[in-house]
C-alpha cells in the first residue's frame, strides 16, 4: 500500500497535481483512490464529477470522494461538545453562542485524516493519494497527534483520577457540569484513532509532495514548509513546479519566464536530491479524466507516479560519541535564527519559525545534561554528555 500526500499553499495547483498522479496511476493498472480532506472540495470540479462521502468511480480502477469531515465530527467529538454545551449554559452563556464555541477549531479538518486511515487499512487500494488543505492547516493538522499524546499521557490521567475520586461530592454542587466516563473516552478513543493516522503517515511507505508555483513568496515558503515537515517527522519525497512558462519570444512573458527560471533554480539547488517535477502552463485549464491523465503524463513521463521514494536520511538519529551522545534532528533549509531548543524535565523541545515539537528523550539521554547544539547542512546536532549525579543510578 503506497500514501502520498499533496499540500502546498492555497492556489497552486494541489488539488489538480494529485488527481493528475491518481489519474496516470489508475491508467497503469495500480488500484487507485484520491480522497480530499481541503474543506474547499475542489475535487469534483477536477474531475467534473459528482463526489461524495463514499468513494465515487471515476474510471477503471479510479476512485475518489471528498471526505464528509462533518460526519467524523460527529461520530469522535459529539459526545465531549455535548458536555461543554452544558458547562456553558450553566455559566450563562447563549445557547447559540455556546454552539459556537464548543466547536474545536480544525476539528473537521482534523477528524478527516481519521477517514484516510480508514481507507489505508481497508487493504482496498494500491495506492491512495491525499489532496491535503493548504500548508498552514495540514502542518497543524500532523502536529496534533503527538501534541494530543502528550497531553493524553502527561496530564489527563491525573485530571481523571482526580475527577473520578471526587466525583461523588463535585456532583452534588456541580451537577451535570462534572464530566462522566464517556467524555472521558471519547477523548481516549480520539487520541488512539489520531495516533494510529500518525502511524500511517509516518510508515516508510507514506511520502508527501510539495506543490509550488515559480514566484518568490510561494518558494519561500516552500521552504518553511518542507523545514515543518521534517520538523514533525514526516517524509517528502519530491516537488511539483507547476504553472511554469513555456519558452515564448513574447517580449511580456519573457520577463515571467526569466523569473521563473531564477526561482526554480534556486529551488532545484536547495531540495537536492529531491527531484523538482515540472508541469507546464497549458492553454487550457486541466479538468475532466482526460486531460488530467495527460498532465500526470507530462509530470512523470515514463516513471511510475507512485513508486517508492529513495530511502533518506533518517529525520531523527541518535550516535554514541566519545564523550556522550549526539541527537541529530533533520531540519533542512533551516536558519540558525529560527530554531530554538530547550530541555523541559525528560523532553527536548524544538522550535522552528513557529512550529513546535516535543521529543520524548530515550532511557541513555535522560541520564545526560545537554552540552551544546549546533546546525550544520541542515540537520540539528544535540549534544549530551552523562550527568555524573544520575548516569551510576539504576
Amino acid at each position: 500500500m503506497r500514501v502520498l500526500l499533496f499540500t502546498g499553499k492555497g492556489g497552486v495547483g494541489k488539488t489538480t497535481a494529485s488527481a493528475a498522479t491518481a489519474a496516470l496511476a489508475a491508467s497503469r493498472g495500480r488500484k487507485t483512490l484520491v480522497l480530499s480532506t481541503d474543506p474547499a472540495h475542489s475535487l469534483a470540479d477536477a474531475f467534473g464529477v459528482p463526489l461524495g462521502g463514499a468513494p465515487t468511480e471515476v474510471d477503471t480502477g479510479l476512485y475518489a470522494m471528498q471526505v464528509d469531515a462533518q460526519g467524523a465530527f460527529e461520530r469522535s467529538w459529539r459526545e465531549v461538545q455535548s458536555y461543554l454545551l452544558v458547562v456553558l449554559e450553566r455559566a450563562g452563556v447563549d445557547a447559540l453562542q455556546a454552539e459556537e464555541l464548543t466547536v474545536l477549531p480544525g476539528a473537521e479538518e482534523v477528524l478527516a485524516l481519521l477517514e484516510v486511515r480508514r481507507q489505508v487499512a481497508s487493504g482496498l487500494w494500491d495506492l491512495v493519494v491525499v489532496d491535503c488543505a493548504p500548508t498552514g492547516e495540514t502542518l497543524r493538522l500532523l502536529a496534533l497527534p503527538e501534541a494530543l499524546n502528550w497531553y493524553v499521557e502527561k496530564v489527563f490521567p491525573a485530571q481523571r483520577r482526580a475527577l473520578r475520586a471526587m466525583r461523588p461530592l463535585l456532583s452534588r454542587v456541580a451537577g451535570p457540569a462534572v464530566p462522566a466516563d464517556g467524555v472521558f473516552d471519547a477523548v481516549e478513543r480520539l487520541h488512539a484513532e489520531l495516533g494510529e493516522v500518525r502511524a500511517v503517515l509516518t510508515a516508510p511507505t507514506t511520502s508527501v509532495r510539495l506543490v509550488l508555483t515559480p514566484e518568490a513568496v510561494v518558494v519561500a515558503e516552500a521552504r518553511r514548509t518542507l523545514t515543518s515537515l521534517a520538523l514533525y517527522g514526516y517524509a517528502v519525497d519530491g516537488l511539483v513546479a507547476n504553472r511554469v512558462f513555456p519558452p515564448s519570444e513574447d517580449p511580456w512573458t519573457a520577463g515571467w519566464i526569466a523569473a521563473q527560471v531564477v526561482q526554480l533554480d534556486a529551488v532545484r539547488r536547495d531540495v537536492a536530491p529531491l527531484p523538482v517535477l515540472v508541469s507546464p502552463y497549458r492553454g487550457a485549464e486541466p479538468v475532466g479524466l482526460e486531460a488530467l491523465t495527460a498532465l500526470g503524463e507530462g509530470l512523470y513521463g515514463d516513471s511510475d507516479p507512485a513508486a517508492d521514494a529513495a530511502p533518506a536520511a533518517d529525520l531523527i538519529g541518535l550516535e554514541r560519541t566519545s564523550d556522550g551522545f549526539v541527537l541529530s534532528i533533520a531540519l533542512p533549509l533551516a536558519r540558525r535564527d529560527d530554531v530554538d531548543l530547550a530541555r523541559s524535565g525528560d523532553e527536548l523541545v524544538v522550535t522552528v519559525g513557529g512550529h513546535r515539537r516535543v521529543l520524548a528523550l530515550p532511557s541513555a539521554l535522560k541520564r545526560c545534561l545537554v552540552a551544546g547544539a549546533t546546525l550544520v547542512d541542515g540537520r540539528l546536532r544535540v549534544r549530551f554528555e552523562p550527568d555524573p549525579e544520575l548516569w551510576m543510578r539504576r
